[in-house]
């Protein structure tokens, strides 16, 4: 039994021919199998999702009830059976509801990790280390430069700075699924208990975290506040808005962005950020190399992100290893901003 046996990738995504499902594929198919909601992963359009129910409901959220033929909810943990494939989902620690899906046949097990951290976040169950034979990783931060340590110590920052400049506004963007909620979640878990305010595109997710049981606090939109009762605050907005109009609203504000790319300063000056916060929702290089050493598997492949390198320190570590040459994955960066709505949020 070869890995191309089970899964196979095609210009459509990762396929499973014996299984007739793709795994995050980029374009409608029959029977899709989704790791998460970000838009890049999960397209509406297919006769059937396959996903977790965090994952059904906020593809519903983002693109209407009819986003897909049929629905199908599976829990972590769960093995489905397709033919002669069986199937599992396994928590990716990335966002609300995501998941790692592994695939087996013939006692050949390979593991599409879609998006995934190793780090600890508040919002969504932890990463489960799942042993397999080949191993499929993303790759968004394969550089030995990408190391983002701890995410406490950026919101430390955060604090520290609305600290020192109370009469100023705090901005921060964040993307709309997952990072805002958690740099909420762990404002309150470093002792902030202000409300937090939050542009209006933030709104449907932010409150079907909640819904979630997600404990977030006291949220509170920015429409109607006047300009100076935001003096001191922290607002969350998707970062597009950090830089627009919508801004202006503000008390000589601080503009913040949590993202991993911010460990690139020359990524936060060219948005005109003053505070970047190293805070990312995908696994760093160390979390990557240390994920592929503790699954035990023989064979990487690697896609949506720097490839190369990661290949690169896979074969000189005995494993073969490939890129996967898939069009339409990416960072949440190109994908997931919302504008600022036009009557102001």
């Amino acid at each position: 039994m070869r890995p191309e046996d089970v899964l196979v990738p095609t210009p459509s995504g990762v396929c499973c021919k014996a299984g007739g499902f793709h795994i995050d594929p980029t374009r409608p198919v029959d029977r899709a199998l989704i790791t998460h909601g970000h838009s890049d992963h999960a397209r509406a359009g297919h006769g059937l999702v396959v996903a977790t129910q965090e994952t059904l409901d906020i593809m519903r959220l983002r693109y209407g009830d009819n986003f897909a033929g049929r629905t199908q909810a599976v829990r972590y943990g769960e093995t489905l059976t397709i033919d002669d494939v069986t199937v599992s989902f396994h928590p990716a620690g990335h966002v609300l509801g995501s998941a790692q899906i592994k695939v087996e046949r013939k006692g050949l097990r390979v593991v599409a990790s879609g998006d995934y951290k190793d780090r600890p976040d508040p919002t969504c169950a932890p990463f489960e280390l799942v042993s397999c034979d080949v191993f499929i990783t993303e790759a968004t931060f394969g550089l030995p430069v990408f190391r983002h340590h701890d995410a406490e110590g950026e919101v430390d920052k955060l604090l520290h700075s609305v600290a020192l400049f109370p009469e100023r506004a705090h901005l921060v963007g964040a993307y709309s699924l997952g990072k805002a909620q958690r740099v909420m979640a762990m404002l309150r878990g470093r002792g902030y208990d202000r409300p937090i305010h939050i542009h209006g595109a933030l709104e449907t997710i932010t409150r079907y975290y909640q819904e979630r049981g997600v404990a977030l606090g006291d949220i509170e939109l920015v429409r109607g506040a006047k300009k100076s009762e935001l003096a001191g605050t922290i607002t969350i907005a998707p970062p597009s808005a950090i830089g627009d109009l919508w801004s202006r609203r503000f008390p000589d504000p601080v503009a913040a962005f949590a993202s991993g790319w911010m460990r690139v300063r020359a990524r936060a000056r060219q948005r005109g950020i003053s505070l970047p916060l190293v805070i990312s929702d995908h696994a760093d290089w160390d979390g990557l190399t240390t994920t592929i050493a503790a699954t035990g598997c023989s064979e990487v492949w690697v896609t949506h992100g720097q490839e190369d390198a990661l290949v690169h320190w896979s074969r000189a570590r005995g494993l073969k290893a490939q890129p996967l040459d898939i069009v339409g994955y990416g960072d949440e960066n190109e994908h997931d901003e919302i504008a600022p709505e036009p009557g102001g949020a």
